[in-house]
């Protein structure tokens, strides 16, 4: 973290998931009030801050700029509690980068973010993994509640590394007090107590990152991988966001590409001095998209391992 930088907590005043976590975060420990920020209630506490936006996350594009605008302070990353929507209702807790990279360059997403770019991960994307399957296993506080990653989706645009950490998947589970119970300790452990769950190149150098290519949205392959010790976790690419067009000669188009080349170069970013490493799911793609895949990442000196390889790497095998 760059020296006297603050985190920003940024909370959804419409989203009872992400105010009963900030809530909570604000009941354990004694939260300053700030003057408004934008007009917003702000809180500070320690090195933490946090922001009660006023409607939806998905759009306030720069927080990071516009906190320091208002304030003079650095933000080094940001946190978003977050309620998490889904058509099949199961109670669940996740987590996951943001971006749109597979997008038209510089389109604005349905859902926030923009084409052809990403946010750096959250570095604490693997350990805060690690900490939810640790947490929720056997909690009845979180019964009947999955836990799972998701691939790198929606908004907004930020400079500096983030992740949503998340309740869903309906109204009937977004307010659920276990659940911000769960989230909301996580986050605090995570910033304030847990040593070695962010990234510093000084302790971490050469350790694996690990970025994956396709499968579905709720990140299997990164759920597997990512439990492991000693994997950091990057940016997670489902089949749909690495749109491949084939032409009548055999040719290779889409944006595919540039989705991949915007993963790695926010990956780097946030994990300076670290071993960007690639896995990908083979089922997702057909022979002739795996090859294309392969040659990009030869020409970005990007390693594509399978899980033998990486728990080899690891010392596990």
């Amino acid at each position: 973290m760059v020296e006297d930088a603050v985190i920003l907590i940024a909370v959804n005043q419409r989203d009872v998931a992400s105010t009963n976590q900030a809530d909570l975060l604000r009941t354990w420990d004694e939260w300053a009030s700030m003057d408004p920020v934008e007009g917003c209630p702000s809180y500070a506490f320690h090195h933490l801050r946090m922001m009660y936006l006023p409607d939806g996350l998905l759009f306030e594009d720069h927080l990071d700029r516009r906190w320091r605008a208002a304030t003079g302070e650095t933000v080094s990353e940001v946190v978003f509690p977050s309620r998490h929507v889904a058509a099949s209702g199961q109670a669940s807790l996740t987590l996951h980068p943001i971006g749109v990279p597979h997008l038209p360059l510089n389109e604005q997403g349905r859902y926030g973010g923009h084409g052809g770019s990403a946010p750096p991960p959250s570095t604490r994307l693997a350990t805060w993994w690690k900490m939810l399957l640790e947490r929720s296993h056997g909690n009845n506080k979180v019964e009947g509640f999955d836990v799972s990653l998701e691939v790198t989706h929606h908004g907004p645009t930020l400079d500096v590394p983030c992740l949503f950490i998340e309740v869903g998947s309906t109204e009937a589970t977004w307010g659920h007090e276990g659940a911000a119970e769960v989230l909301a300790g996580i986050i605090r452990d995570g910033l304030l107590t847990e040593p070695n769950n962010a990234w510093d190149p000084a302790v971490h150098a050469g350790q694996l990152v690990l970025v994956t290519l396709g499968g579905g949205h709720y990140a299997p392959r990164a759920n597997q991988l990512a439990s492991l010790e000693g994997v950091w976790l990057g940016h997670m690419l489902a089949t749909y966001a690495l749109p491949f067009e084939q032409g009548p000669d055999g040719e290779v188009g889409g944006r595919w590409k540039q989705s991949i080349r915007a993963a790695l170069d926010a990956t780097r970013r946030a994990f300076p001095e670290g071993t960007i490493v690639c896995s990908m799911d083979k089922k997702a793609f057909k022979g002739w998209q795996r090859q294309a895949v392969r040659e990009l990442l030869n020409s970005e000196d990007v390693p594509l391992l399978t899980t033998h390889q990486i728990k080899e790497r690891l010392g596990l095998l």
